[in-house]
């Protein structure tokens, strides 16, 4: 029929009952499009998302990408609506776009659905039962061989559209899509979803729900019938039919509806009185809901990824729709090149051999052509020679695959994202999917402000990077790296911590003080906030949050709060040094601190059990490591003066005074004839076993070296482990693996070999009468030598 003849006729609706997210569905759709062209289009989406559709064909916008809906006044409830270049859905909004045909989206509003505490359900997979009838125990394998790798279109395209519509017809009549219909007026007050519950998140993507945080089961709710069918799914279908009358209405003779395949019966043919789709939405929750476009990524598409309504394959589904011409051979050569990228061998005739393995496979199942399942065969056998390894690269490389999406600059979003894109954009700074590392040199101006967003983000709770240590071979307060990675769910993030400010800095400043000021913030907290604040360049909260130290501090007499302060003072001080802050302020209050943690900690170690001691340990370690970055010779004396009195100690655990003996030992404070008297009087009789192993691990703890190359040290140990009885040995036995098992591998085997070769009487003492001018002079020629080479 030509479409001057249906313009004179009755109004036509044609409904498409798509797969979603699927290439051959796409294909087919497109087709289909172009043989019946629609003067109007409707599409399953939330409909309050019109005015985005003029963004599809804007110059930036580049698939995947998705709608996102929030709530304004609570940003985490959200809601994504993904969608690829292989989406059926995307094809009818280009072909929209390209025609001038009007489109609508048809789905219940985002402002319905975040207010729904239900999950939108299509009562399983509905795929699984024509899948099996197939002969197939994977319906996505079922579909791939019958729909998706089927590029054949004959007629107007509509044949494959009504055998789904049919199919799925019968699925619904055996799932009792009538009584459930018929009961729903009946049902619909008992049945009512409950008021939402403003701590979770309502998160619908096309079809089905990807979840935010975990929902309920949606069956053990009070929106399902007895039909099978749940409510949620009939309201969202009623709705769906309001749309097709009210677009009847205006005037549209040839309407196109694209929806799910599982939604396709409830849609065809006669759509019924209206006021029993009225009676099933009346009453439905609303809150206010903004939307907008984001981009999306492939691996959030995949099922294996935890997105609800996902599929497995993403990347190879790409390459189906986007290389019709012999599609298996160009994967084999993508899997080739993808190999050869790691250094693995891999020719020509491997191309050759796995197309033909593909084919041969494909032909003793029965099918018509190969699918996903014979080419991961194929690549299995021939390319990866049986290496699963391999295989899961390739899967997560090419199957899977990684794209990240683009929307236009003028789309709409928050002031804080368009400060984000800004900044990003002028320090060349490109959100992508895959992870990628970022080494920063912080004497160059460019790498100090990259520093400075990155940090910014991290304290907003938007984690496109985190910082890696040790990355680069020049480690220090000029060096700083990156692992930078762009997820999706960083929108919501970014829209969340909007709350906070519209411009990155003066957000971040924000957050900041308002942790500071939190009445419960300790000494240590401030102290975080404080390093923060310097490191993300938040100079206008660097004052307020000295002020808020000073006056915690003067307050909190709890010693620890004070020693896991003092660390992270002291590192701030080191990058003040390098990012030119003046932090003459925060310099008196480290002192400050120092004195009182000096003062009291002789006090502070009585009296503790095994478990706080060894929290106090690592305070205690943690702190001199920071003093002695310091270079500060005043403090550093204050400091080990107050450890003195620690290790003179004979009621404090064993852990801590052993622990100050080898820190002065360290030190030259303590000679090491010292440290061995003290440990023989630790080890003596008066002391209990566990006491004992207390000492040994406090004075050894990760510094196994210490025995190799301290033999009377070690006699020693061997010595009392010698002595113990049989019931001592068991109860010490624990605390001393504990101890030699943090050692590294290497350092155990060293000591084994002392302990077999045998310890002698004496152990060479450290010359302190200063230094050896021999020995050092024949450093000086050495390191002269090794300068002279390098020019």
């Amino acid at each position: 029929m030509s479409g001057a003849a249906v313009a004179l006729g009755e109004p036509r609706t044609r409904i498409f009952g798509i797969r979603h997210h699927g290439p051959g569905s796409a294909r087919s759709l497109s087709w289909a499009l172009e043989c019946f062209r629609p003067d109007a289009i409707l599409i399953e989406g939330p409909a309050d998302a019109d005015p985005l559709v003029a963004y599809v064909a804007a110059d930036g916008m580049e698939p995947p990408v998705a709608l996102l809906a929030y709530a304004p006044n609570e940003p985490a409830r959200a809601a994504f609506w993904p969608f690829a270049m292989f989406s059926p859905e995307w094809q009818a909004l280009r072909y929209a776009a390209e025609h001038a045909v009007p489109v609508s989206f048809c789905d219940l509003p985002a402002a319905h659905t975040l207010a729904l505490d239900t999950e939108p359900g299509d009562n399983g997979d509905p795929l699984a039962a024509l899948a099996a009838a197939g002969g197939y125990d994977d319906p996505e394998r079922w579909w791939d061989a019958v729909i998706e790798s089927s590029s054949n279109h004959t007629g107007d395209g509509t044949e494959i559209f009504e055998a789904i519509t049919e199919a799925m017809g019968a699925l619904r009549a055996a799932a009792g899509d009538g009584p459930a219909r018929a009961a729903s007026d009946t049902n619909l007050v008992a049945a009512a979803p409950a008021p939402s519950d403003p701590d979770r998140l309502a998160a619908s993507a096309i079809g089905d729900a990807e979840e935010a945080v975990p929902q309920p089961d949606p069956s053990a709710s009070a929106g399902f019938l007895p039909g099978g069918i749940d409510l949620r799914t009939l309201q969202r279908e009623a709705y769906m039919r309001q749309v097709i009358r009210r677009t009847l209405k205006s005037g549209a003779r040839r309407i196109a509806v694209v929806c799910g395949a599982w939604h396709a019966p409830a849609l065809a043919g006669k759509l019924g009185p209206a006021v029993a789709d009225s009676r099933l939405l009346k009453g439905l929750p609303k809150v206010k809901a903004t939307l907008t476009w984001v981009p999306w990524t492939h691996s959030r598409l995949a099922g294996s990824s935890g997105y609800g309504a996902g599929i497995t394959s993403p990347g190879w589904y790409h390459h189906l729709f986007t290389r019709t011409d012999d599609p298996i051979a160009r994967w084999f050569t993508r899997v080739a090149g993808a190999l050869r990228a790691r250094d693995l061998p891999v020719s020509s005739a491997h191309i050759i051999e796995s197309v033909r393995l593909a084919d041969t496979l494909a032909a003793l199942r029965g099918r018509p052509a190969p699918g996903l399942s014979e080419v991961t065969d194929a690549t299995r056998s021939v390319l990866c020679d049986g290496d699963e390894s391999m295989l899961r690269f390739v899967s997560d490389e090419l199957v899977v695959g990684e794209a990240l999406g683009s929307v236009p600059e003028s789309t709409p979003t928050v002031p804080l994202d368009a400060d984000l894109r800004a900044q990003a954009r002028t320090l060349r700074l490109k959100q992508q999917a895959l992870a990628q590392q970022l080494d920063l040199d912080l004497r160059k101006d460019r790498d100090v402000a990259r520093s400075h967003l990155l940090h910014r983000l991290r304290l907003l709770g938007i984690d496109w990077g985190t910082t890696i240590t040790g990355a680069v071979r020049n480690t220090g307060t000029f060096r700083e790296s990156w692992a930078l990675r762009w997820e999706p769910g960083l929108s919501v993030a970014v829209i969340e911590a909007s709350r906070w400010g519209t411009t990155i800095r003066t957000a971040a400043e924000a957050k900041i003080r308002d942790r500071a000021d939190a009445s419960d913030a300790t000494v240590a907290d401030i102290s975080a906030a404080l390093e923060t604040a310097l490191l993300a360049d938040l100079g206008g909260a660097v004052d307020g949050l000295v002020a808020r130290l000073e006056a915690v501090a003067a307050v909190d007499h709890d010693v620890t709060h004070l020693l896991a302060a003092l660390p992270g003072l002291i590192r701030t001080l080191r990058y003040g040094d390098v990012r030119s802050t003046d932090l003459g302020a925060l310099a008196r209050v480290a002192d400050g601190l120092l004195l009182r943690i000096c003062a009291g900690l002789p006090g502070a170690v009585t009296g503790l059990d095994t478990d706080a001691a060894a929290q106090l340990r690592g305070l205690i370690d943690a702190t001199h490591v920071a003093i002695a970055t310091r270079d500060d010779a005043h403090a550093t004396r204050t400091w080990l003066a107050a450890l003195g009195l620690v290790a003179d100690r004979d009621d404090v655990h064993g852990a801590l005074v052993g622990r100050a003996v080898r820190l002065l030992c360290d030190a030259e404070i303590i000679a090491d004839a010292e440290a061995a008297r003290r440990l023989s009087a630790a080890l003596s009789i008066g002391h209990s076993p566990a006491e004992k192993a207390a000492w040994i691990d406090g004075f050894l703890g990760g510094r196994g070296l210490l025995l190799v190359h301290d033999r009377d040290l070690l006699r020693r140990i061997d010595s009392w482990l010698r002595e113990l009885d049989e019931e001592q040995f068991v109860a010490t036995l624990p605390l001393l693996r504990r101890t030699f098992g943090a050692f590294e591998a290497g350092e155990r085997q060293a000591i084994a070999r002392a302990v077999r070769e045998g310890t002698p009487a004496t152990a060479p003492q450290r010359d302190h009468s200063g230094p050896d001018a021999a020995r050092g002079a024949l450093a000086l020629h050495a390191a002269t030598e090794i300068l002279a080479g390098a020019r």
